[in-house]
């Protein structure tokens, strides 16, 4: 059996075979047909699912229209769910956006039902969009998850779209999973602020071929932030996307948590604690207008949406109530925690680490036992040794060359074996490699020791002038450490998806584990930063690696 053979039978399904024609074709005539006319008004479209607030009992799905539907509804078996319209306007284009969300509850654990999802000005209401899901198990079982951040769209007139996005997303497919973790920056809307629906329109309908048929959880990252767009700027993100509920009045869908066999999944929104600038960000030489008559003034250059401690420290508070429920209940065994900003990351090119985070939340994940974290930003696949606690005073500032406190990560170990402990320590992994077009795998080194090196932001990097009148910058990280803490680095592509199995062992006395392998689209970089060779999109993702998470037991 060959190697790729081997990997299609992993994916159950074959790995990432292609849409047939058929099904490609009448994709595209829906595309059409939902562009036609009044009469078409309320055609589905950027259909996906989330999780309800009991993933074995309940899932929301939820779509967008070219215009407003007229009794939107899902149907499951002989039951029909109103969907619940959540329309806005956009902030800077002034284009209203028509969106939908109906909750289905009372549903079986570990069952597989068919839904439609129509209205009474669906242009396919003679064959309505169907498509089937399966609900979480019940109890401690077996199950797989996927992941990857940082996805774009494959619309490349659009910044920072690839054509990878489309092939990340029939990757997700083809290992069917049970559901897929999307780790922030969803589609950089906020970087083409002219037509911000445009690009969550192309975002979703790309992302349909797997998020309806599998719930697809995100959550927020610095490009999610947009410009008169809410408080936060999440209004784009928060009108697509039903999360489930973390009781936290005024922050609804920012971040929450939710619960899979014997795994707690949290899902947090770093912007709240991190020190780097890096949202909607007007650059300049020109201001940004919003059209006219939508009522808001031009947006000046150098102007940035900063939004560090908008919470006032209510997530980190949600934060540490859920982590030591978790820990307390004898039926969970694993923590695992998703964001999109870094505590471990060593890219060169990327954005690096963030000691907002370490501060903020790292003790937390210390005294609750995270056992893995998953990231984006940085657009390229790392794996960190597990750490735990802070090596005080191991930094140094760029500018000046004095010790800096970056509370860089302590590893318990240092020796790769494979198999790691995570009731020692947190694994952390960047898996920013979803299918933008900056692959960014080139990763720091101290030239004075050879050691990998990590850039790390102690303090906000706030726009400022460049030579260029009217035009204004951000600087790269403050300080820089010895990253001692990084155990793998994939050189050879910035693209990507990880794997993770769960199994619970669920014999009395036995160990659970999980195996995460991280499979990577060699070739795809537009430009290699290793070798500068030019690649293309390509569907063949093969293993980069193998690890096994391992820990006691809870009960």
């Amino acid at each position: 059996m060959s190697r790729r053979q081997m990997l299609a039978a992993a994916g159950g399904t074959g790995l990432l075979a292609a849409a047939s024609p058929a099904r490609a074709s009448r994709g595209a005539a829906r595309m059409r047909k939902s562009r036609a006319g009044a009469s078409d008004a309320g055609t589905p479209e950027q259909i996906h699912l989330t999780w309800g607030d009991n993933p074995a009992a309940s899932v929301v799905v939820s779509w967008a229209s070219p215009g407003p539907a007229t009794r939107p509804q899902v149907v499951v078996g002989q039951r029909v769910i109103p969907a619940e319209p959540r329309p806005y306007t956009d902030g800077i284009s002034g284009q209203t956006v028509w969106t939908y969300h109906a909750r289905v509850g009372a549903l079986r654990p570990g069952a597989t039902y068919a839904y439609t999802v129509t209205a009474d000005n669906d242009g396919n209401a003679a064959d309505p969009f169907s498509a089937t899901f399966r609900t979480a198990p019940g109890g401690r079982a077996p199950f797989r998850f996927t992941s990857f951040g940082d996805l774009a769209t494959p619309n490349t007139a659009w910044v920072l779209s690839y054509g990878q996005s489309a092939y990340a997303v029939e990757a997700v497919e083809s290992f069917q999973p049970l559901f897929h973790l999307l780790n922030g920056d969803l589609c950089y809307a906020n970087l083409n602020s002219a037509v911000q629906p445009e690009v969550w329109r192309d975002f979703g309908n790309n992302n349909q071929t797997s998020a309806a048929n599998r719930p697809w959880m995100p959550c927020l990252g610095n490009h999610e932030v947009e410009f008169y767009n809410g408080s936060q700027g999440f209004t784009s993100y928060l009108a697509r996307y039903t999360l489930p509920d973390n009781r936290v009045p005024g922050f609804g869908g920012r971040w929450y948590s939710f619960r899979i066999g014997s795994v707690l999944f949290v899902s947090l929104d770093a912007d709240d604690v991190v020190y780097q600038d890096a949202a909607a960000f007007v650059a300049g030489p020109a201001a940004l207008a919003p059209v006219a008559g939508i009522g808001h003034p031009a947006i000046e250059p150098g102007t940035s949406f900063y939004i560090r401690d908008y919470s006032g420290g209510a997530q980190t508070a949600w934060l540490e109530r859920t982590l030591a429920a978790g820990r307390r209940d004898e039926t969970v065994d694993w923590i695992i925690v998703q964001m999109h900003q870094c505590a471990a990351s060593s890219s060169a090119t990327g954005n690096g680490s963030d000691l907002g985070i370490r501060q903020e939340w790292l003790p937390l994940f210390d005294r609750y036992q995270v056992d893995l974290v998953l990231n984006g930003h940085d657009h390229d696949y790392e794996r960190s040794f597990p750490v735990r606690g802070a090596d005080i005073d191991a930094g140094r500032e760029v500018a000046t060359g004095a010790v800096v406190n970056t509370m860089r990560p302590h590893p318990v170990t240092t020796t790769d074996s494979g198999v790691f402990d995570t009731s020692l320590g947190t694994v952390h992994l960047i898996l920013g490699c979803g299918g933008t077009d900056t692959n960014l795998d080139d990763y720091g080194t101290d030239t004075a020791g050879g050691k990998h090196q990590a850039k790390v932001f102690t303090r906000a990097n706030r726009p400022v002038p460049t030579s260029t009148p009217d035009v204004y910058t951000r600087a790269a990280a403050d300080a820089v450490e010895d990253a001692i803490w990084s155990a793998r680095r994939d050189t050879a592509t910035g693209y990507g998806i990880a794997v993770f199995d769960v199994n619970p062992d669920s014999d009395a006395g036995g160990q659970p584990s999980i195996t995460v392998t991280h499979y990577h689209a060699a070739g795809a970089d537009p430009v290699n930063p290793g070798t500068g060779v030019k690649g293309a999109p390509t569907p063949d993702y093969t293993e980069f690696e193998t690890f096994k998470l391992i820990r006691p037991r809870s009960g």
